[in-house]
């Protein structure tokens, strides 16, 4: 899952960067709130982590901004200010959730989940997604297919998900790869190929299929 943290302090920032890709999330992180806005243009995410106090922009103007452009993504605003009046300003400009800082970790990632929960679609907001003999199970990351576990690693589940959530849409290269890998990863030329590979060998061969020179559909 692809998420954009905007965060100008570089110690917390960096604890979040770490934290959260250990947790499977490609991230991108910023530092001011014109470089995000401008990310958010370019850039499709599953998640926003937005602090309100940055250079440039603030959070809340980043907010607005993205509203504006009738981009729905889930953001969990991060504030200094325990103040009912800084929280309430959030919310009004099109936040979803606040956490207060000083945080610990694993309430973000609840948070996160909770989010992700709430706006996702497809089978985010189920408790399992069965199509051709596969069953998905979004919150415990498990695959089943013909009653059978299937041990996928992360970047194949997360092909896998993203892909059931668009069932009957060409999904093209380069956006399964934004889905995977945040900027400062290295992707090699046929990583996805790779990945489609292996999920056709484990599950169903004719479950994903290739629209040439477009990209890969399951019907």
């Amino acid at each position: 899952m692809r998420l954009l943290l905007v965060e100008d302090d570089e110690y917390i920032g960096d604890g979040l960067q770490a934290g959260l890709t250990l947790e499977k999330y490609a991230v991108d992180w910023v530092t001011n709130g014109n470089l995000a806005n401008e990310a958010l243009k370019m850039n499709q995410y599953e998640i926003i982590i937005l602090d309100i106090n940055l250079p440039g922009m603030n959070g809340i103007e980043v907010l607005k901004s993205l509203r504006k452009r009738k981009d729905h993504t889930p953001v969990l605003m991060l504030t200094a200010q325990d103040r009912p009046e800084e929280k309430v300003k959030g919310l009004d400009a099109g936040a979803d959730d606040y956490v207060v800082k000083p945080f610990d970790l694993n309430e973000i990632y609840a948070r996160l989940r909770a989010l992700y929960r709430r706006h996702g679609s497809g089978s985010a907001k189920l408790p399992f997604i069965e199509h051709k003999g596969i069953k998905l199970e979004p919150a415990s990351h498990k695959v089943y297919f013909q009653d059978k576990l299937i041990e996928l690693p992360q970047k194949e589940f997360e092909i896998l998900s993203f892909m059931m959530n668009h069932i009957g849409q060409v999904c093209s290269k380069a956006r399964l790869e934004e889905t995977l890998y945040s900027w400062n990863s290295e992707v090699e030329s046929n990583t996805v190929e790779v990945h489609i590979h292996h999920l056709r060998k484990k599950l169903n061969s004719s479950l994903i299929r290739t629209i040439r020179g477009v990209g890969y559909i399951i019907d």
